[in-house]
């Protein structure tokens, strides 16, 4: 079964929504007029279980579908980033440093587009909890929708999501069983010396030398104390100190990220950059402190609902399916909710152009009918009507 042939019909109407979400961007949990908007749609649909608020700005809203059965979930992110707008189409972002970098518009179209297509058909049992999530991007809006109970209201018992990716082929759909994307935690280190005139170092302490053997040496971890079979990535990428030329700074302040797949690896990098951060101290004189924000967990694809969600895929995109996707070091929020339920988070190939989180990225509208398709697809499937 290739694309519903009632979604493709849906094609004009997507791209509509989806450029007008383009062009109004919202950040964090502030997505009010994004939320608005999806709501009238939904109602415009004939849905009225809606529950708006979640997590400031997201929306629940339940499909019935034809007799008893157990409640799917399908979730859309709709955030924007932080980013100016390069990308000169007519529907670019009106809100000036805030753009649709990542695709959450189109996320959110074929949400809409599927929630479209089942509202007029209800050709499955049981119910679908249609899930419009804030703030993926920096705050982890997914948990705090867990957290604030959803799952156990809706009765949801399993939950699925997509995400576009630029450079594979448009259409493709990819995904594996267990860890797919990584857990993402931050490292900020102060250091503190003793500052004074650039000309009479021996009369100061010098922070920025002991935060340049810092970052020397916490490049060692990955090379000295992980197998070569294991996965991580820690990259400082940010140091702030001095403000001229002659003077020694009293601080430097050093920042970057963490990322792992599995828990022992996170616990030894933890303890390893304590260690170089307290030896490296010691060893130039200053004092300084490690802080590190635990972030997202690790997005860990159940074996089932993924075996089951690549048998839908392949149902709606042939051959076009990769199973066993590599795992990328990027990070997820969905996380949160496939820690509460089981379920699969999957990417859908959009062809060349500006990768996510570029000033020139946009959304390919051609690919939203195969993902508004996959997602329906999903619910008839796992809930079959009678």
């Amino acid at each position: 079964m290739p694309v519903i042939n009632r979604i493709a019909g849906l094609a004009d109407e997507m791209t509509g929504w989806r450029q007008h979400l383009h062009a109004h961007p919202e950040l964090d949990f502030e997505c009010h007029a994004t939320a608005a908007f999806v709501a009238a749609r939904l109602r415009e649909f004939g849905i009225t279980q809606i529950e708006q608020g979640i997590a400031q700005s997201g929306i629940v809203a339940v499909i019935e579908g034809q007799g008893p059965g157990p409640t799917i979930g399908l979730r859309a992110d709709m955030d924007a980033l932080p980013i100016t707008e390069a990308t000169g189409l007519p529907y670019a972002s009106k809100n000036p440093g805030v753009m649709h970098a990542c695709g959450h518009d189109g996320h959110t179209t074929m949400l809409l587009g599927a929630a479209k297509y089942l509202a007029e058909t209800r050709n499955f049992a049981g119910r679908v909890a249609l899930i419009f999530q804030p703030a993926e991007e920096s705050s982890g809006g997914a948990k705090y929708m867990v957290d604030e109970g959803i799952m156990q209201r809706y009765d949801i018992s399993q939950v699925y999501a997509l995400h576009t990716l630029p450079g594979d082929e448009a259409g493709h759909l990819m995904t594996r069983p267990g860890p797919l994307l990584a857990a993402v935690d931050t490292l900020t280190i102060q250091v503190t010396g003793r500052g004074g005139h650039g000309a009479f170092p021996e009369e100061c302490v010098d922070p920025v030398v002991a935060a340049c053997g810092m970052v020397q040496a916490i490049q060692t971890i990955v090379s000295r104390n992980l197998s070569v079979r294991d996965d991580l990535v820690i990259s400082v990428t940010q140091i702030h100190t001095g403000t001229t030329d002659n003077v020694i700074p009293e601080t430097a302040w050093l920042n970057g990220t963490i990322r792992t797949f599995e828990k022992p690896v996170q616990e030894m990098v933890f303890r390893r950059l304590q260690e170089i951060v307290d030896g490296q101290a010691a060893a130039y004189g200053v004092r300084a402190e490690l802080d590190i924000e635990i972030g997202y967990p690790p997005t860990v694809n159940h074996a089932a609902q993924t075996a089951f969600a690549v048998e839908v895929a392949r149902e709606i995109a042939g051959d076009a399916v990769d199973d066993d996707y590599p795992a990328e070091m990027g990070a997820e929020d969905f996380a949160y909710m496939l820690e509460a339920r089981p379920g699969a988070y999957l990417f859908l190939g959009q062809g060349e152009g500006p990768g996510l989180h570029h000033e020139g990225f946009n959304f390919n509208d051609e690919v939203a009918p195969v993902g508004a398709s996959f997602l329906a697809r999903l619910v008839e499937r796992a809930q079959p009507s009678a």
